[in-house]
């Protein structure tokens, strides 16, 4: 598969199993934050599972170190995710690489067709749409396509404006203003 010129990465993702006690051990060891925490739960994205609907509730923390965004996930469900189907409870692990997508679906046609599967979707009207490509068999990890929104890019511009000269105060935060 040729990279298309609009598949840019842009996230680094792990799973983790306590939200606010990851991002103050990720700001305290490597300096990078401040963390800002969000709280997904049932209802917030239509989402699917290997083809199914299914709920995917998340709490999320977002930083930025230099041109890459780190992102921690607590999946709070029970059931089954993409989350789980490559980090088990009770082991932090690396989870996906995020890349900007222009077209989620004709992204997700081209995964497809090498033999990947669909391991989750989501859409939330102008905000994000999004999937997790089921790359671990191969890269060891998966990809999430994101396609930008004005909402979506404004929202992570102010969480690396906010790395920007940050002190090391106030390592874990709500949103910032977007």
């Amino acid at each position: 598969m040729k990279q298309s010129d609009h598949l840019n990465a842009f996230q680094s993702a792990w799973i983790v199993d306590d939200i606010d006690e990851a991002a103050r051990l990720w700001a305290e060891k490597t300096g990078i934050g401040p963390f800002f925490v969000a709280d997904y739960q049932e209802g917030v994205f239509e989402t699917s599972y290997r083809g199914k609907p299914a709920p995917m509730t998340m709490k999320t923390a977002l930083a930025q170190a230099g041109s890459m965004q780190i992102e921690l996930i607590q999946p709070t469900g029970d059931g089954p995710s993409a989350y789980r189907d490559t980090v088990p409870m009770g082991r932090p692990g690396f989870h996906h690489i995020a890349l900007w997508s222009n077209d989620v679906d004709a992204d997700i046609a081209l995964y497809v067709e090498q033999g990947f599967d669909v391991a989750a979707r989501g859409r939330a009207s102008g905000i994000v749409d999004f999937a997790y490509i089921d790359t671990s068999a191969v890269l060891g990890h998966m990809i999430e396509l994101v396609q930008g929104s004005d909402m979506i890019r404004s929202v992570f511009s102010g969480v690396a404006d906010a790395a920007i000269n940050w002190d090391g105060t106030d390592p874990v935060r709500s949103y910032p203003d977007s």
